[in-house]
């Protein structure tokens, strides 16, 4: 597979990336629209954040088991039965009269899109290996990470003419064209002969072999506790920015997506820069996370104007697409027979860790952003720590990839 030429590698990049973009459009399209929601639902503000929580819990739990299904059956199926559930799901958001409704359908959409996530990163583990993973993936999220860009644009130009509910609408009808796309133009990478047997057991010990390789868990967690600090920040922007930058949704969207361009920045550097190794980008990444999230947490202290926040909070998104790169790549390397659930536990531990700092956010109201900072700042010193203790460290005892906790 590493023979394609560049205009199969960019079909194929367009393909898997159209499916990853389900997870950042379940998640930010409805963002602007969560001072509405509050008022419409007639609720708080911690329980609409807490529907983006409860959609990371579904994304999370849905790779845990649609990762091996995939391992199972095959990629192809599992992800036209999941798409299928996720239109069923937006359709069900639509119509919520409260919010509790709203909760339940957000848990139910955010399982069914996890098919999109962690089959289109397998996938890509069916097909390269070694340097031209890490440089398909980085192509990969070049069209995933579009995502951040259009979903709040596009879920603010919505508002601009309709209610927050057509907001699920239109996610309906992105599922349904992805539907289509599936149907005709993917066709199945994991051939019969390399599936793993349908066991549970085996699944589970799959899932134990993972978490004892010190190495792939140090990869595993530095990624999952900085995409926990973009959750916090998923969860929060929009609230710090209207409610006490006094900006409108549709300058909001703008900030946004601009943020969005750090993510595509960062991701281009590491697929193209070829004379640095992985493990150093993840470092820097790891850095720049670090950095940004101290300057942030200051300029919130300070209650500095609204550059002073937008500055940081840019460079800390920028990140994130370096770390993430870097540690999937690092960790994919050896993962080939297992792909599936290798990529199930690195698609679920960000939403899980995700679902746990989202809400933290609006523990002081809807006026306060402080815990934010907080919150990003702390998940940021947790990545480094996961890295130079689990892997770093791990390296240096000796063994060089596989050592026990």
């Amino acid at each position: 597979m590493d023979t394609l030429t560049k205009t199969k590698r960019l079909q194929i990049a367009l393909l898997l990336g159209s499916l990853s973009l389900l997870g950042p459009f379940t998640i930010d399209t409805y963002l602007p629209s969560f001072p509405t929601i509050v008022g419409d639902l007639n609720t708080t503000a911690s329980l609409v954040q807490l529907s983006l929580t409860t959609c990371l819990l579904g994304l999370g739990a849905g790779q845990l088991i649609i990762g091996p299904m995939s391992d199972v059956i095959g990629r192809r199926k599992p992800l036209l039965i999941f798409l299928s559930l996720y239109l069923l799901a937006s359709l069900v958001c639509s119509v919520a009269p409260n919010i509790y409704a709203l909760l339940a359908s957000r848990f139910v959409q955010g399982f069914a899109a996890a098919g999109g996530l962690v089959i289109s990163r397998a996938v890509v583990r069916d097909l390269y290996s070694g340097r031209e993973l890490t440089k398909f993936f980085a192509t990969l999220m070049l069209v995933g990470n579009l995502g951040p860009i259009i979903a709040p644009i596009a879920g603010g130009a919505i508002l601009t003419f309709a209610n927050w509910k057509v907001v699920f609408l239109f996610l309906a009808f992105v599922s349904l064209v992805l539907i289509l796309v599936v149907t005709f133009k993917l066709e199945e990478t994991l051939p019969a002969e390399k599936r793993i047997p349908s066991n549970f057991r085996n699944i589970v010990g799959n899932f134990g072999t993972l978490l004892k390789d010190r190495e792939f868990t140090g990869y595993a967690f530095a990624q999952g506790f900085t995409m926990a600090g973009i959750f916090a920040y998923v969860s929060g922007i929009s609230f710090v920015y209207q409610n006490i930058y006094g900006v409108s949704p549709q300058v909001f969207s703008l900030l946004f997506g601009v943020n969005g361009l750090g993510l595509i920045v960062g991701t281009q550097i590491v697929g193209r820069v070829s004379v640095i190794s992985e493990r150093t980008f993840l470092k820097i990444g790891l850095a720049i996370s670090n950095s940004a999230a101290i300057l942030l947490l200051i300029a919130l202290l300070l209650k500095a104007p609204l550059v002073a926040v937008a500055i940081p909070i840019f460079f800390f998104v920028t990140s994130i697409s370096i770390i993430a790169t870097s540690a999937f790549s690092l960790a994919m390397e050896t993962k080939g027979h297992v792909a599936g659930s290798a990529s199930a536990l690195l698609g679920v531990l960000p939403f899980l860790l995700g679902s746990l700092t989202a809400p933290l956010v609006g523990i002081a109201g809807v006026n306060s952003a402080i815990p934010m900072g907080v919150v990003i700042f702390s998940a940021s010193l947790l990545a480094s720590l996961s890295y130079y203790i689990l892997v770093r460290k791990g390296r240096e005892a000796g063994d060089g990839s596989v050592l026990p906790i």
